[in-house]
């Protein structure tokens, strides 16, 4: 569900600065379970591609205030049984999101600095299931929006490229009218810590924890029919450590490992994996008249898993992400 990451990274960029991203994620998820005649059935893969994009300027006001607007794409879900024969053949459920925040920064003295803001975010899905041991039910629900509060600050030292910034994004509460009954929930507040340093020349250490409080949230239908169509149990904290390189004034470079502990709990039928480990490399060239271009690719390892409705066993899945961005400082 947590797609984005919800980063403010750009804020931090000196001067003025725009960019544009675009990334490509082909997860292949299945697994085995019961068939409608009962036994034993290859799921198919039941995890769809999807594509994100992401957009962010920052405007230098001042020697110590700016701020910048961010556009992306926080949340999101594309699971689909299409293969005949398993008992949820037919089952299917989508969410799309679009985010907007608005933050401003203030720097206080040549270490520290506070920024804050306001973040959007429009969400609309669908919902499609068969007659299993519940009744069949489908709806599709349109946009609903909500509003959240970002606070956060950082420390900075300049001379060894040292940043250490920590913000904290609010819930946001959102309500969609649905085509049968109509969904309600909360996205949940979320913690975001980002480090960085010079460890030899031209070489940064980067680390990341983003930390969602994922624990309580659920899609809940007021349909009887319908009901929880999603729920958590567990908080979840995504980690990630890496090294950066610079080799020339044009070329730099990056390799990182994320790691996300599986929780050992049965998962939704509509998210059927439980923790990660990935892998990924980039790379970003400066051309003479300020453009950066970067790009990068990831493999995501996923923890196998066992599903709360009907006991599927998902094991040895993967995903292949492709990112490109586009960034201009003037």
């Amino acid at each position: 569900m947590d797609r984005s990451g919800q980063s403010i990274n750009a804020l931090f960029e000196a001067g003025n600065h725009v960019e544009l991203s675009f990334g490509s994620v082909s997860p292949s998820v299945s697994g085995t379970g019961p068939g409608s005649a009962g036994a034993s059935t290859p799921t198919g893969n039941v995890a769809q591609s999807y594509t994100q994009v992401g957009a962010a300027y920052k405007r230098q006001l001042k020697e110590s205030t700016s701020i910048a607007i961010i556009f992306d794409q926080p949340f999101g879900a594309d699971v689909n049984y299409a293969d005949a024969g398993y008992a949820l053949s037919g089952s299917a459920a989508s969410v799309t999101s679009t985010g907007l925040t608005l933050l401003g920064r203030q720097i206080l003295d040549e270490h520290f600095s506070v920024h804050g803001g306001l973040r959007y975010v429009s969400v609309k899905g669908k919902y499609n299931r068969p007659q299993t041991s519940l009744p069949a039910y489908s709806s599709t629900y349109s946009s609903g929006s909500g509003t959240g509060f970002v606070v956060g600050g950082a420390y900075e030292r300049k001379d060894i490229a040292l940043r250490l910034a920590v913000t904290y994004s609010g819930e946001i509460d959102l309500a969609l009218p649905g085509s049968a009954g109509s969904l309600t929930t909360t996205f949940p507040e979320s913690f975001n810590v980002d480090f960085q340093t010079g460890i030899a020349a031209d070489t940064l250490l980067l680390a990341s924890v983003r930390h969602v409080n994922w624990n309580g949230f659920s899609l809940n239908d007021d349909d009887p029919n319908a009901g929880t169509l999603v729920k958590y149990d567990s908080d979840v904290s995504t980690y990630s450590i890496g090294i950066g390189r610079r080799f020339s004034d044009q070329l730099s470079g990056s390799l990182t490992i994320g790691y996300e502990a599986a929780k050992d709990e049965k998962v939704s039928d509509l998210g059927p994996t439980d923790g990660n480990v990935s892998y990924a490399i980039g790379d970003a060239y400066t051309l003479e008249n300020g453009v950066k271009i970067s790009g990068g690719i990831r493999y995501v390892d996923f923890g196998d898993a066992v599903t709360k409705l009907v006991n599927a066993t998902f094991a040895d899945n993967s995903a292949v992400g492709l990112g490109l961005k586009i960034g201009y400082t003037f």
